[in-house]
């Protein structure tokens, strides 16, 4: 990892320290790129699981399996056939029931879970966090932090985490969190007044890796080689757009999937997001282009970076 950042502020996220912190080697098949389970899609938004899932691959992670609300898993594993495509068990109105069975075995073999991406309904997403946090650790059992997939929150999976603050065991030091400023505000429980130290005392707070608004903050005393702070350099206006948010919580499961630590896939993927945008400005002009045109820029800067 390229050297430390210094005291004045936080380490800054270019193509040259990008080279110096290279990805994993790709590997020699669809395995060894690592597998991601995105869980979210209600019915009225399965889209959002699908451009997170989309972005994922397009970040190189080999395996993608979508487990959203049946009656929309039929049409998004037709959208996306590179993927598996689960139906989860839903309500009447089509939000995500926080029932477990159908993907358990998808649970054991995934390198990243990504939880939040479409999900509708506040209090069932704090169930299904709760479902997970206790399928890991049934009450009473002793718990390993270290050990299980990633985990990647967004979304309302974010709005529902500060009620499970307290169950958190199972998770703590392999959490990833991407929340936007109304989100982070809701994690401290007060509005955003600093976003370095507020993201430094949510970093803190919840043991996790957080990438927001082109900073991103990882745990103190971590990794004491490491900075504690990076903020990305590019990064068009254009970002603010339906669905960014989605496309990078996917490029960062992807990522994460792949190998890197989750300080490297939120630095990595964190700064693609941005680096695409200002592409697709260049070529479309400054607003207008869609979250889903992101993804398609990830390949090519990847390659330009870790050349």
């Amino acid at each position: 990892m390229p050297g430390r950042g210094d005291s004045i502020g936080p380490a800054l996220v270019t193509p040259s320290l990008l080279r110096q912190w290279p990805l994993p080697a790709p590997g020699r098949d669809k395995y060894s790129r690592g597998s991601v389970l995105v869980v979210g899609g209600a019915r009225a938004t399965p889209g959002a699981a699908l451009l997170a899932g989309i972005t994922a691959l397009r970040a190189g992670a080999g395996r993608l399996t979508l487990a959203v609300a049946e009656s929309a898993a039929v049409q998004l594993g037709v959208a996306l056939p590179e993927c598996g495509s689960i139906g989860l068990p839903e309500t009447v109105d089509g939000s995500v029931r926080p029932e477990l069975e159908r993907i358990s075995s998808y649970l054991d073999q995934a390198d990243t879970v990504l939880v939040g991406p479409g999900l509708d309904d506040l209090d069932l997403a704090g169930q299904l966090l709760a479902a997970l946090l206790e399928r890991e650790a049934p009450p009473g059992s002793r718990t390993d932090r270290w050990g299980g997939p990633a985990v990647v929150l967004d979304a309302y999976a974010l709005a529902a985490l500060v009620t499970l603050e307290d169950r958190l065991d199972p998770w703590r030091g392999r959490l990833i969190l991407t929340p936007n400023p109304t989100e982070a505000a809701l994690l401290l429980g007060r509005d955003v007044d600093d976003l370095e130290e507020d993201l430094a005392e949510i970093s803190d707070r919840f043991d996790a890796v957080v990438s927001c608004q082109g900073l991103i903050a990882q745990p103190a005393g971590l990794d004491p080689e490491e900075p504690r702070l990076w903020k990305i350099t590019t990064g068009h206006g254009g970002l603010g757009t339906s669905g960014s948010g989605d496309v990078l919580a996917g490029a960062i499961a992807g990522l994460r999937a792949r190998g890197t630590s989750s300080a490297q896939a939120a630095c990595w993927g964190t700064h693609l997001h941005a680096a695409a945008a200002d592409r697709l400005a260049s070529r479309l002009g400054p607003l207008g282009f869609l979250a889903r045109e992101l993804a398609d820029e990830l390949p090519a800067l990847m390659l330009e970076y870790n050349a």
